[in-house]
């Protein structure tokens, strides 16, 4: 299963459809920063699945700021960082994943990329702002293999 995952976007379209059009992915995700970048998005790929959060710029919305998602019999812990405060530290975004029991954490916020395997081998995946960067997960039931990669 092939995941795009982008977060922070701020009304930058053009690397996301650039970013889906290549990869040919099975599921997007975004984590806030603005989740109408997604929304228009997902309009133009209405077979693609998009699981999305709100961002401390997306303004009031019903849609949970955090969500445990289950991909390929893999727990995925998203949200976009900010009510972690990931600006300081990724210390509360990481208790919050171990408590959860999760195998990888998504979070944005920080517009700076991050990819980093922890010794007990929860897997954290900061995607950076979408003008710049994004992120991409090959998952099966048996590994977890993420990269961050540029926008062209």
């Amino acid at each position: 299963m092939k995941v795009l995952v982008f977060s922070d976007s701020h009304r930058s379209l053009s690397g996301m459809y650039f970013a889906i059009e290549t990869h040919h992915p099975d599921q997007v995700i975004h984590l806030g920063d603005l989740m109408e970048d997604a929304q228009e998005v997902a309009c133009a790929y209405p077979r693609l699945p998009f699981c999305m959060v709100p961002g401390n710029c997306d303004g009031w919305t019903t849609e949970p700021p955090k969500k445990q998602i289950l991909l390929a019999g893999k727990r995925i812990l998203l949200s976009h960082g900010h009510l972690w405060g990931v600006k300081k530290g990724p210390y509360a975004a990481i208790a919050d994943a171990r408590a959860s029991n999760a195998d990888l954490l998504l979070y944005g916020h920080t517009h700076q990329a991050v990819l980093r395997t922890l010794e007990d081998g929860l897997i954290l995946l900061n995607p950076g702002a979408s003008r710049s960067t994004y992120g991409l997960i090959e998952l099966t039931h048996s590994s977890i293999d993420c990269c961050i990669l540029p926008q062209e």
